[in-house]
């Protein structure tokens, strides 16, 4: 009977340290401790650059929702919308019964992250501030996903392409840019953003980098004051939207030039060709 009750509590022990060993405890980018009893096999992701995120990590085919203008990979644009136009469609969400809910800081509004905690998901906040959270950020949806060994390649060889962009643009002379994420009303940002990095390492300087928020909106008087050297658009249907600026150096001497949006916008694995357009851009200027 001894050894019964012996062998019993040696095995509850043995499962409890493997449902230990299983377990995936991580801090989000709200600094709250999210714990999974096992790696995700569902998995909700609230803005585009995470869907692409998740693929980049070997997580793809874990995906069960995603928010609109997810169109990376083509696969994404199958997936059920579950976040559209800033607003979460809870009872889809339930219906998809996520392990666990990738949320972005700046674009998942606080108040609805609370429901779905209420509603008992689990949700993991992020926010990409630097190239550097890139790589971060795909290695903490391998630990989420179990997919460690695709996600550290990915992050890894994310890595290895910046190190190389870093290296070419290093010594180009400096120009001051100017980097418009939306025309009417205009608006761009500031230099804690990771796109103001990407002109940083394209030799740029981001001519707003000390504007209070984010995403400033700019007027006509602040863009004259800036005097960018640069301009850099998210599409080339804009371009006529600059005419009649002449009194802007970019403008007078056409360096007005298109990045595609869907690149350098989204800071996601793809923000590196966004950057070397950016980089091919600047180059143009200068020569």
């Amino acid at each position: 009977m001894r050894l019964a009750r012996g062998l019993a509590a040696a095995l509850m022990l043995l499962a409890s340290a493997r449902a230990a060993a299983i377990s995936i405890e991580l801090r989000d980018d709200r600094g709250v401790a999210v714990t999974l009893d096992a790696p995700a096999r569902r998995i909700v992701a609230l803005a585009p650059h995470l869907a692409e995120i998740a693929y980049a990590a070997g997580a793809g085919d874990r995906l069960v929702g995603v928010s609109n203008f997810s169109d990376f990979p083509p696969e994404a644009k199958r997936l059920p919308v579950v976040f559209d136009w800033g607003r979460v469609d809870y009872e889809r969400v339930i219906a998809l019964r996520p392990d666990v809910v990738l949320a972005w800081r700046s674009g998942t509004p606080a108040l609805q992250v609370e429901r779905l905690e209420r509603l008992g998901m689990k949700v993991v906040v992020t926010e990409v501030r630097h190239f550097a959270d890139v790589a971060a950020l795909e290695r903490t949806v391998g630990r989420i996903a179990g997919t460690g060994a695709s996600a550290e390649a990915a992050a890894r060889d994310f890595e290895k392409r910046l190190a190389a962009l870093r290296a070419e643009y290093a010594a180009r002379p400096a120009l001051s840019v100017f980097l418009e994420i939306w025309h009417a009303p205009m608006i761009t940002i500031n230099g804690e953003h990771v796109f103001s990095e990407a002109i940083e390492v394209c030799g740029g300087r981001n001519v707003f980098a000390r504007a209070r928020t984010a995403t400033p909106l700019v007027s006509r008087e602040q863009l004259l004051g800036a005097r960018p050297e640069v301009v850099i658009m998210g599409s080339a249907a804009e371009r006529d939207a600059w005419r009649g600026l002449d009194a802007v150096p970019a403008v007078r001497a056409g360096h007005v030039y298109a990045v595609r949006a869907n690149d350098l916008h989204r800071p996601g694995p793809r923000l590196l060709e966004g950057a070397r357009e950016l980089c091919l851009a600047l180059d143009r200027a200068r020569g």
